[in-house]
C-alpha cells in the first residue's frame, strides 16, 4: 500500500489574515469526481465536500502563519513554514507528497511539486478545499472582531470594499504591512 499525502495552502495574496496550509492522505485507490481545486467550487459546495473529507480521509494536518510572520520573513517563507507545520499535524505517515507549486526543503520522503497540482491530484485538491473552508471561517469569525473590513465577505484580499476600510478606518495587526503599504491608509488604528 502507498500512501500520499498531498499538501496546499490558501490566503497568500490576501491583505490580512494568516497563510494556512492542509495536508491530506486519502485512501489508496480513494477517488471522488466532486473532488477538484476549491477556486472551482461554490461556497456550499467546499463546505460539504471538507466533512466528507474528512470523514473519509486517513489523516490531516492544518498549519497556519499569522501575518505578522509573513511580514517578518515574507510570504513564500511563510507560506513553507506553513506547510510544514500542516505535515508534522498529520497523525498517519505517509510515502510520498505531493505539493501544489511550492519546493519544500527538509522532506525525507519522495515529494513532487508541480504547478496545478489542485488541478491533478485528489489529494491536493482535498487539501485545497479543506485550507480554503478552515481559512474563511478564521476570517469570517475575525470579521465579528473588525466588522467594517466585511473579512466574512472577503476573506482578507484586496477587494474594493477592503481596501476602502483600509483607507478610511486604518489598518489592524492582523493585516499584512508589507502588502499594504502602497495603500493610503490612515495609522494603525486597533491595538
Amino acid at each position: 500500500m502507498q500512501l500520499i499525502a498531498g499538501l496546499d495552502e490558501v490566503g497568500r495574496g490576501c491583505l490580512a489574515g494568516p497563510v494556512v496550509a492542509c495536508a491530506v492522505i486519502l485512501p489508496e485507490d480513494f477517488q471522488d469526481d466532486r473532488i477538484k481545486d476549491s477556486k472551482k467550487l461554490s461556497h456550499k459546495k467546499r463546505q460539504e465536500l471538507t466533512s466528507f473529507i474528512l470523514d473519509n480521509c486517513i489523516s490531516y494536518g492544518i498549519g497556519i502563519v499569522c501575518s505578522r510572520v509573513i511580514d517578518e520573513i515574507n510570504i513564500l517563507n511563510a507560506t513553507k513554514q506553513a506547510m510544514h507545520l500542516a505535515l508534522n499535524n498529520l497523525t498517519h505517515d505517509y510515502d510520498r507528497l505531493i505539493i501544489d507549486s511550492v519546493k519544500l526543503n527538509n522532506i525525507n520522503k519522495p515529494f513532487i511539486h508541480p504547478n496545478k497540482a489542485d488541478e491533478t491530484f485528489i489529494q491536493v485538491a482535498a487539501a485545497s478545499i479543506v485550507a480554503k473552508v478552515y481559512r474563511d471561517k478564521l476570517m469570517t469569525d475575525l470579521s465579528h472582531i473588525f466588522p467594517e473590513y466585511s473579512w466574512d465577505r472577503n476573506a482578507g484580499y484586496g477587494t474594493k470594499l477592503h481596501i476602502n476600510a483600509i483607507k478610511e478606518y486604518g489598518y489592524t495587526y492582523l493585516h499584512r504591512k508589507t502588502f499594504i503599504r502602497n495603500i493610503q491608509a490612515t495609522e494603525y488604528v486597533y491595538k
